[in-house]
Formats: structure tokens, sequence, C-alpha cells
């Protein structure tokens, strides 16, 4: 049996919030620098080159990419064998996200309620938490806060089978269509596709946590994100909306079974400040 305590979760999640807010995954980073390279648009080019000038001060300097420092999005692989020892993993996560954000000086953007009472809890928390538990003693963490700009312009739809493949394409280039430059391009655009109406978007959130440099595992899924990334591309948009060919930096999709009758598609939509942070305690 492993024991990990609450304190250590604290301190880890303290950590990655800040990295995550200030240093862009690397990933990210070097598609930045390959598609700057490959972009034959001078504005667009130099609206690439001020991407990597900000991520560049921003590690520097230690201060937010954006802004917008988003919402927590945290996702715990827990082993079977794994004992929290100290207290409530939920609230060593929680107490994590609130370190992090106070001690970092980092923008709070939580409110208490979505309708009737919408004060700041001037904290960031609560965090979106979800639980995956496999089997032995890991321990591992994605944190990937999230802007609203971008999360915005996220749809789902509920596409019948006969809709097929060229349902599930049509909707994700409307939603690409209709975010244009509203949600920061060029996007990371995580895709879920099966499952059930709140599963297909958990997959499409998770998809973003995927290394925009790398495919999925199952042929006919890398090859739809090729094209679609393709397709994208060509719709001009650009960066910063400002026209181009580089509109997205990867299109990542995540599959699951669903039910006879049902087609379910999400489309979670991410600005180039794709943050995450990941680790294994």
């Amino acid at each position: 049996m492993k024991e990990i305590t609450c304190q250590e979760i604290t301190k880890t999640l303290k950590t990655m919030c800040i990295e995550a807010a200030t240093d862009l995954p690397k990933d990210v980073y070097q598609q930045l620098h390959q598609k700057h390279d490959e972009e034959d648009s001078l504005l667009a080019k130099k609206t690439l080159q001020v991407l990597i000038d900000n991520a560049n001060l921003a590690r520097e300097k230690q201060m937010p990419i954006c802004q917008d420092t988003g919402m927590a999005f945290v996702y715990v692989t827990m082993g079977q064998e794994v004992h929290i020892t100290g207290g409530s993993l939920k609230e060593a996560i929680q107490e994590g996200i609130r370190q992090g954000y106070t001690e970092g000086y980092l923008r709070k953007s939580v409110v208490k309620d979505p309708l009737f009472e919408r004060t700041n809890t001037k904290d960031n928390t609560p965090a979106i938490i979800y639980y995956d538990i496999v089997e032995g003693d890991t321990f591992h963490i994605t944190l990937a806060p999230k802007g609203f700009g971008s999360e915005n312009m996220s749809q789902i739809k509920m596409l019948k089978p006969s809709d097929g493949l060229q349902g599930v394409k049509d909707f994700v280039m409307k939603v690409v269509n209709d975010a244009g430059p509203n949600a920061c391009p060029p996007l990371v655009v995580g895709v879920g596709v099966g499952g059930t109406f709140e599963k297909c978007a958990l997959m499409a959130k998770k998809a973003l946590t995927r290394p925009v440099d790398e495919h999925s595992e199952i042929p006919y899924v890398r090859e739809l994100e090729e094209e679609l990334l393709e397709k994208i591309n060509k719709t001009g948009i650009g960066p910063g909306g400002l026209g181009g060919s580089i509109t997205a930096l990867a299109v990542n999709i995540n599959t699951y079974p669903t039910h006879i009758a049902g087609l379910p598609v999400a489309v979670n939509i991410c600005c180039h400040v794709n943050r995450h942070a990941v680790r294994e305690i």
C-alpha cells in the first residue's frame, strides 16, 4: 500500500498552478515555432512571433501568459493501492488551487453561483475535479486551467447515427467557423465522439491535454485528425483572426462506445495558450 499525504498533494497542485499559468508547455511552444516557419502571410507570421515573444516573456518574468488564468480542471488517475492520509483528497486539491492562485498572484475568475450570486470566490476555487481509479499504486495529476474566451466557443451536439462521419466533420467545422477570431487562434481543437452527453464532453476536454504533436493510436481516428486540421487551416481565419494558413495547431480526437441510437459529439475549443501541467506523486 502506497501512502500519499494531503499536504504533499496540496504542495504539488500549488506549484502546478503557477507553472501552468506562466510556462507554455514545450509541445505547444515548439509547434508555434514550427507553424511560424510554415506560415506564408507576413501579418500572420508576425502575429505568431508576438505569441512566441509573449510566451518567452511570461516564462522569464514568471508572469501569466494570458490575463485569463482560467478555471482549474484537475484530472486524477489514482491506483487502487494508494492510501491518502491526513485529510480529504478533494479538499487537498482545492487547497492547492487556492494557494497556487493566491501565492502566484494569478487572476481569480470563479464566481460563487452561476445565476443569482455571481460574486467572486476570491481564490479561484472550486476547481473541476475528475477521478479515474486504476490498478496499482500510481498517482497521476493533470492540471489544465481553461480560460473562457475559448471555452465559450465550445459546443456539443447529439447527432443521429445516420449523420455518420460526415456529420461529425461538418459539426467540427461549424464550431471552428462559429468561433472565428473569438477563441484567440491558432487553436487546439479537442473532440469527443461517442459515449453519452457528458462523456463526449469530458473526452473533448481531456483531448486538449494530449501533446499537440501526438495523434490518436487508432488509424482511422488519426486520419480524421489530420483531415480536419487541414480543413481548419484552409478556412483562412489565421493567427489572431487576422488571416493566414495557421488557424489550428492540432485536432485531438477521443472516442468511446455509444448507444445504438446515438452519435454524441463535443468540440472543446482552446486558444493557443493550451495550458497543462502533469505530475506523478
